[in-house]
């Protein structure tokens, strides 16, 4: 069966979001072209990373281009998208691996997402050899999804993309871990249960 590719080139929306209370949440990354959505899940963590990862590489090419790359020094506000996911929201694949690349002659951000997968491999030069074979089965691989945005979408979709991470839990005061609205075990203290 031949690997299944989500392209959105260019999408009308790209976005992270979540569903669920704080400590509790889903992430999704979720891609819209007219009526055709498609929804991956993934971990805070990854959404964090993609953000910052791509930040990075936007100032990158701002820098190399001398300031004359259609890249934007912060997210646009007239593109800016607050907007919930589309529903219904239903999982194409949760995510195992992330790549980002710059297209230099069409000056557009390529984002890739792939399913996870899980490999059977006794040692580490079985777990090796089976990575490198998906990484270079183009045609049979895992799902993934694909996206091409310009510079100003990518400088939104990371400003969002922040803005959901941090919107979480606030952090306690003295220990920094995330606290709940019932309090949490905060080790500063000892164990004492502080309230939020």
């Amino acid at each position: 069966m031949s690997r299944q590719v989500f392209l959105y080139d260019p999408p009308d929306r790209f976005v992270a979001g979540t569903v669920g209370l704080p400590g509790r949440r889903t992430f999704f990354l979720q891609a819209a072209a007219g009526p055709r959505v498609t929804s991956v899940a993934l971990e805070k963590t990854q959404v964090a990373a993609l953000a910052e990862r791509m930040d990075e590489l936007l100032d990158e090419v701002v820098r190399r281009s001398g300031g004359n790359a259609a890249v934007p020094a912060v997210a646009p506000t007239e593109i800016a998208d607050s907007g919930p996911l589309d529903t219904p929201i239903e999982e194409e694949f949760r995510v195992g691996t992330m790549a980002l690349a710059w297209d230099g002659e069409e000056q557009r951000m390529i984002v890739e997402a792939q399913a996870l997968v899980e490999l059977d491999a006794e040692t580490e030069e079985d777990l090796a050899q089976a990575e490198e074979r998906l990484l270079q089965d183009e045609e049979n691989g895992p799902p993934m999804l694909r996206v091409r945005l310009t510079g100003a979408q990518a400088r939104a979709f990371a400003k969002r993309a922040l803005d959901v991470v941090n919107a979480g839990r606030p952090p306690c005061p003295l220990c920094s871990l995330p606290l709940d609205p019932e309090g949490h075990v905060c080790p500063r203290q000892n164990g004492y249960r502080r309230g939020a």
